[in-house]
């Protein structure tokens, strides 16, 4: 076990500071020898003793592995093994992992096992989470198993403690990985990036918090050298519109910003309370004396489908439940709310999430929110914009008998909608039930069917909730600018949408999966592939190691010509083409790739891909919709219009390529012909422009990893299903990462004190 080092408090001097609000409780989260140099297990008679009874792991379908003794070993190489329930076995010996000594018992770093096997590592992470070491290195990079609770270990104090410390002389910790991607960065004058990877619930959202809290502490520009809130807030006040609780210092809205794109763009879903369903990479920018200079939000592929219609036990964006359960008398008023129940849009009504108070989360995004510089009057017609989109889902409307034509029989929720959004309540419903569209140089109305008319609704309403998001982060980076002070450096922060699995896999998660693959990519490059070409540049005896874990194939198969979101593309150009003869297409084109797969009759997916994290099925129901993301032009253009400022500023870019329709048929013929003369960009077009962007930036930096692991599927405290844990450590590269070392060196750290040497 690693020595602690001189600098850091004894138990004395801990005890010491106590009445300085130093909680001592914070201390036995971070090392299990609570600050004792001396071990009882490196006494040389118990190591003698463990080591006679010739301990090993066995394979077990439970709990993964399980100890074993050593009674006899055969000539044939078949084992006799007595386990600790009481029963014999045999078993060949290949089939059986060695145990480390108790010496390595809760070890920090995995690198440094005598024995680097599945077994060891797990045993190692579970001992550690047990008893509240979440945090655990392995090699180059750092492993964070999700507590599903608090744990004191994030407080000022214990970023005092890590300030100016390497990663050797503290216990391992999130903090740990952030100061060294600040230290290297002023160091190098390198530009550095963190990643926080791993399945949806892994933590990886709070993780990327705590570097944020880390930076904004340690790196926090003098006072005298803040900028005072912008022009913006001056002029507010000269408008007579009040605003409080506002600071304009940069790390604090550094800080607020989480919270603020958490209530938007966060979500309960059934394996987190808390999930991104976007993906953000955050850049901090740093002067050339390491301060904070500036800071900037990129976002990508917001779940907009998730505001109207939720699976069963999940929530839409946290928001609307924020602001209906603070609605006052007067908010009722302004805001024209009502109850849970009232909305459709509200799948599952009224749901819950254990340990939060919604209302009170709501205070707290309205005082993050004014800290950003958003007034008090923007507030306000967000809010109003939000409820509008609820109430949007209640606009119920008939099918004539006799004809194709829909009707709205009453139009008390358009009228609410309509004050609400400052528009026409006439023009608004016209343009759902007989939109106008452009033939030639003139203009005719077309009549609308119900089907056509509920699919223009949920276009209109995810645009319009999307365009609000897309606003706060425009306005979140206006804060964060500080141009006028130069910046030398930054540190790049990503939090991204975690590897998904659902019964039921869509356009959405498809995306989700490739960003993933494409990170677990550069994962392996940085790991495996740069590691050991710079030992082969050192001349040190090596034989280059293939693990395996090339994941171009699979990318391919997404991203290529003729690859799954190449032919989804080509596919809007057909006039006939529908969801199914675009997946004829992709059985046709790559029924014999090694990593598609075909479904059978017995099952309802489409298809299925074998990911890195294993395999996912996928349905392409609504895939060419979803692809064009079409809108009812009639609606934008009242919209553009509106005698609502918020409104109009949200909609002011939108783009009119006349797409006057609002049925799905009608849509998709009419994107085809504006594609054609490059009007229009497809969802998987932008996204993956996107997508490279972000990764020519990374590969521009020195990545340092955090692999966030999932714990159970039951967001409980204190369980590990280790067949679960196990599968996570096989498939992103842990496992694999800890087992270079058996071939060379473990790390970087002795790969650099062999060069000293």
């Amino acid at each position: 076990m690693p020595v602690l080092p001189s600098d850091l408090p004894t138990n004395k001097s801990i005890s010491n500071t106590i009445d300085n609000n130093y909680d001592l409780l914070e201390m036995k989260y971070l090392r299990p020898s609570d600050f004792n140099l001396k071990d009882t297990i490196t006494d040389a008679k118990i190591a003698n003793e463990w080591a006679a009874k010739k301990l090993v792991w066995i394979p077990d379908e439970q709990e993964g592995f399980i100890y074993g003794q050593i009674r006899q070993e055969k000539n044939d190489g078949q084992l006799v093994i007595d386990l600790d329930s009481g029963k014999r076995i045999n078993i060949q010996k290949d089939d059986t992992q060695r145990a480390n000594p108790p010496k390595f018992s809760k070890v920090e770093d995995m690198s440094e096992l005598t024995f680097l096997n599945d077994a060891s590592v797990l045993f190692n992470l579970k001992e550690r989470y047990y008893s509240g070491l979440i945090y655990t290195y392995s090699g180059l990079f750092c492993v964070v198993v999700n507590p599903y609770k608090h744990l004191p270990i994030y407080s000022k104090n214990i970023i005092e403690m890590y300030k100016r410390k390497k990663r050797e002389q503290m216990p391992p910790h999130i903090f740990s990985i952030a100061g060294g991607a600040y230290r290297s960065m002023l160091e190098n004058r390198e530009d550095q990036s963190i990643l926080c990877t791993g399945e949806s619930g892994a933590g990886k959202t709070e993780n990327t918090k705590k570097v944020i809290q880390y930076l904004a502490y340690t790196a926090a520009a003098p006072k005298s050298s803040q900028r005072p809130l912008g022009s913006n807030i001056n002029q507010y006040q000269q408008q007579g519109t009040k605003i409080t609780d506002v600071s304009g210092e940069l790390e604090e809205q550094l800080l607020q910003a989480n919270p603020i794109l958490e209530a938007f763009g966060n979500a309960k879903t059934v394996k987190n309370d808390n999930s991104s369903r976007f993906g953000k990479f955050i850049r901090i920018n740093f002067d050339t004396s390491g301060f904070i200079a500036g800071a900037s939000i990129e976002t990508y592929l917001l779940e907009k489908s998730r505001t109207i219609r939720q699976a069963k036990h999940e929530r839409t964006f946290h928001i609307f439940y924020q602001l209906l359960r603070s609605a006052d008398t007067k908010m009722i008023t302004d805001y024209l709310l009502e109850d849970f129940s009232r909305y459709r849009y509200l799948t599952n009504g009224n749901l819950t999430i254990s340990g939060i108070n919604d209302g009170e989360e709501f205070q707290n995004i309205k005082k993050a929110m004014q800290i950003m510089n958003i007034s008090n009057d923007e507030l306000n017609s967000i809010f109003r914009t939000i409820s509008a989109v609820l109430q949007m889902g209640n606009m119920q409307f008939k099918q004539e008998r006799d004809n194709d034509q829909a009707t709205l029989p009453d139009n008390t929720v358009a009228q609410k909608i309509c004050h609400l959004l400052g528009i026409s309540v006439t023009d608004f419903v016209r343009s759902f039930l007989k939109p106008k569209l452009s033939v030639g140089r003139d203009f005719v109305t077309k009549a609308q069917s119900k089907v056509q008319a509920d699919f223009a609704v949920e276009a209109i309403s995810k645009a319009i909730y999307e365009r609000v998001f897309k606003w706060i982060v425009t306005r979140i980076n206006k804060s964060l600018d500080r141009t006028k002070r130069q910046s030398s450096s930054f540190i790049g922060i990503l939090d991204i949408a975690g590897f998904e699995i659902f019964q039921s896999n869509s356009f959405e998660q498809l995306c989700i999966n490739y960003t993933n693959e494409k990170l677990q990519q550069l994962f392996n490059h940085t790991m495996f592939v740069l590691e050991q070409e710079e030992y082969r540049r050192e001349n040190i005896d090596w034989a280059f190691i293939d693990f395996g874990l090339d994941l171009q194939p699979t990318i391919d198969l997404i991203e290529k010509q003729m690859g799954i979101l190449s032919l989804l593309d080509d596919e809007c150009w057909f006039p006939k083409a529908t969801d199914r003869t675009y997946l004829e297409k992709l059985i046709n084109t790559h029924a014999q790739h090694p990593k598609f797969g075909k479904p059978n009759y017995k099952t309802p997916f489409d298809f299925s891909i074998m990911h890195y994290a294993g395999k996912v099925d996928y349905s392409t129901d609504q895939w060419l919709t979803k692809n064009m993301d079409p809108l009812n032009d009639n609606v934008v253009a009242l919209l553009q219009t509106s005698s609502d400022p918020f409104t109009r500023e949200i909609w002011k870019d939108a783009e009119i390529v006349g797409l006057a329709v609002t049925d799905q048929n009608d849509v998709i013929s009419n994107v085809r012909s504006n594609i054609k003369k490059g009007m229009f960009r497809t969802v998987s077009q932008l996204y993956k422009e996107q997508l490279t962007k972000l990764m020519n930036t990374l590969r521009n930096t020195k990545p340092h990893f955090v692999r966030c692991i999932l714990p159970n599927h039951h967001k409980k405290a204190g369980v590990i299903d280790s067949l679960l844990v196990l599968d996570q450590l096989r498939c992103n590269g842990v496992l694999e990462g800890i087992r270079i070392c058996r071939n060379g060196f473990p790390n970087r750290i002795l790969f650099q004190e062999f060069r000293q040497r």
